[in-house]
């Protein structure tokens, strides 16, 4: 008979993330309008497909963030995917405090969400569900619209540098 629950990790918190940096990822910039109207936006790299119908995607963030709030509040939210020229935006919007959006130029998407100009693809979301795991809240979007740059090459994170593709 299997186990009910998972044998304790036998790693530290520190051996984890080294592993999981070994998984490249593309970087996004998640958007949204706070209560106020004014737009937010914070970097994730915890970004994945759910479905292709209906079209859902994921993302998840830190319960400890400060955007949490605003995020989970929200009607609809934007994943801005990042092209390769776009690492100076994608360390801007992964720093605390300071004004991310001073000269950053972008577009009111189909429901007034920031879309950031030159991304490689655009998925505007419904703020569909919320699912509370660990030190983490996943998001799924519902995606109403979506768009992207065909040729553009992707931002990548991996071994907690950036890079972007390079075809074997």
């Amino acid at each position: 008979m299997a186990p009910h629950t998972a044998s304790p990790p036998s790693f530290s918190k520190r051996e984890f993330r080294a592993a999981l940096s070994m998984f490249a990822t593309g970087v996004t910039i998640v958007t949204a309008r706070g209560p106020t109207g004014a737009p937010i936006g914070l970097t994730a790299n915890s970004f994945n497909s759910v479905s292709l119908e209906p079209p859902l995607v994921l993302w998840s963030l830190a319960r400890a963030a400060g955007a949490l709030a605003l995020l989970s509040g929200t009607s609809h939210y934007a994943v801005n995917i990042l092209a390769a020229d776009q690492k100076a935006l994608a360390e801007r919007f992964s720093v605390k405090g300071g004004d991310r959006w001073s000269g950053v130029a972008y577009a009111d998407g189909i429901s007034g969400t920031p879309l950031l100009a030159g991304a490689a693809a655009t998925f505007e979301c419904f703020n569909r569900s919320r699912y509370e795991e660990g030190d983490h809240v996943i998001f799924v979007g519902e995606v109403e619209h979506c768009t992207h740059r065909a040729g553009v090459p992707p931002l990548l994170f991996h071994g907690a540098k950036y890079y972007t593709e390079h075809p074997l």
